[in-house]
């Protein structure tokens, strides 16, 4: 058995990286893998329903079987059940064991329940696999700030007024774990819950290309063509994994063209802005100025901060301020890893019995927060800006105060602030003994100019993504 726990683990570890995570929270996480004696001898694979059994079976099943034979180095035998423990229980007369009022109120209660909770099961599995939308991705619980403000406000217009011109497309970017994803799904539930008959789909690009390649194999083009140029609503998330799929974009031209002017909606997300998207095809990248572009940047430290409360509060846990802004000040970059560090905190006082304070979530996250710091220091900052506005490293030391070096100097101080835990007076010394004011004076006016400014907007999001690879 440890050999198959072993390969069950590598499975789920395999699958985790090669799935968008709500895919792999669906369909795979809730499977289970049993066999007896020898792998050899035949696996199986049990599933909480049929419905989730018949999605594996159809979607999973390969790529299982051939992880088998990357880590058995043979082929193994992989036969889908539904687990036992999940089947609908006997009739109630078979669970009828005392003639007591008690026992048969409970076995009643007990049936309905188990009923009910089967329905609703069904019902959100069928909701899933006709839209592919998370229900509890919504506005209500997006935690809002200076960040993504902008881009939720666009984003609910477009929920509000699906097709409008204005809009259309939506096309948000930025970098991972951001919330690019949730505010799309936020966007088709609230469709959804006013227009119940509308058409809508969300879609990761991957599994775009996977339909495309499916209709080449299948020779089913025209019934994938029918399929999304009926939609109401396409959402499209993460377009630059389209990179160099030549067919498939091309096939998303027309989709893209037969949709827009039907005035259906189409949201679009990306890691970057559009004109930056690399092997994407002109035409497509033209089309997606047609609309709106919005950024979600890096969350502020007081969004920071709120989202890990209402992640906390969620998981039922008290969390402190000064814990909670601790993790916030060392982890800058995404909510993700806002997520992974909470995690890992509640893991760890969990696992040695002790409450959450200061010092637990510092001894938790010593190794995290570590690497974090290792990874982007001022030097590799000046480096970058250096390059990026073919300048010296030296003149932003220097007292050179020419625009052309004042603005890369002020926007390398701004990185240095918003990427890093040195404090105001460390960066100014890192920057030829500069007073902390000027570190200050220049973090603030980078912040006023990027909200009017687009190009310096630009700039600062490109920066980030190279320092953060």
């Amino acid at each position: 058995m440890h050999a198959i726990n072993s390969f069950w683990a590598f499975c789920l570890n395999q699958f985790e990286q090669e799935l968008p995570p709500q895919q792999f929270n669906t369909w795979i996480r809730p499977l289970r893998l049993e066999g007896e004696g020898e792998p050899e001898n035949g696996l199986r694979l049990l599933a909480p329903n049929g419905f989730i059994l018949k999605w594996t079976k159809e979607r999973y099943l390969t790529r299982i079987e051939e992880l088998a034979l990357t880590f058995f180095s043979s082929p193994v035998s992989i036969s889908l059940l539904v687990a036992e423990n999940s089947i609908r229980p006997p009739l109630l007369e078979k669970h009828i064991v005392s003639d007591t009022a008690s026992t048969i109120k409970s076995t009643i209660v007990d049936v309905i329940t188990t009923e009910k909770n089967e329905k609703m099961s069904v019902e959100k599995l069928a909701f899933y696999e006709k839209t592919r939308l998370i229900l509890n991705f919504t506005f209500e619980n997006l935690i809002v700030g200076r960040a993504n403000e902008l881009a939720r406000a666009a984003a609910i217009q477009v929920a509000r007024n699906p097709g409008d011109s204005t809009y259309n497309p939506l096309f948000i970017y930025g970098s991972t774990g951001l919330g690019k994803t949730h505010l799309m799904h936020a966007i088709g539930n609230y469709i959804l819950q006013y227009s119940p008959q509308t058409i809508v789909r969300y879609v990761h690009a991957e599994d775009y290309y996977s339909d495309v390649v499916r209709a080449y194999q299948k020779k089913s083009f025209d019934s994938f063509k029918k399929y999304y140029r009926s939609l109401d609503v396409l959402l499209l998330d993460d377009v630059q994994f389209l990179n160099g799929k030549n067919r498939t974009q091309e096939e998303l031209f027309f989709v893209f063209n037969t949709l827009i002017e039907s005035h259906k909606q189409i949201v679009i997300s990306c890691d970057t802005y559009p004109k930056d998207i690399s092997g994407l095809d002109d035409r497509l990248i033209t089309r997606f100025d047609w609309g709106l572009t919005v950024q979600i940047e890096p969350p502020e430290t007081e969004m920071r901060v709120a989202i890990l409360k209402k992640k906390a509060e969620i998981d039922k846990i008290t969390l402190s301020d000064d814990v909670a802004f601790y993790i916030a000040k060392h982890l800058r970059s995404n909510v993700r890893e806002l997520e992974g560090a909470l995690k890992k905190v509640i893991a760890f006082a969990s696992f040695h019995m002790r409450k959450i304070d200061l010092d637990l979530a510092k001894e938790s996250l010593k190794d995290l927060i570590g690497a974090v710091n290792r990874q982007i220091t001022i030097e590799n900052i000046q480096r970058t800006v250096a390059e990026y506005f073919k300048i010296k490293v030296s003149d932003l030391f220097s007292s050179k105060r020419s625009r052309s070096i004042v603005r890369p100097r002020q926007v390398a101080m701004w990185l240095a602030k918003n990427l890093t835990s040195k404090s105001y007076p460390s960066i100014g010394e890192s920057f030829g003994g500069r007073d902390h004011t000027t570190v200050l004076h220049a973090v603030r006016t980078i912040e006023s100019l990027r909200t009017e400014d687009n190009n310096l907007n630009h700039d600062l999001h490109v920066l980030q993504q190279i320092l953060k690879g």
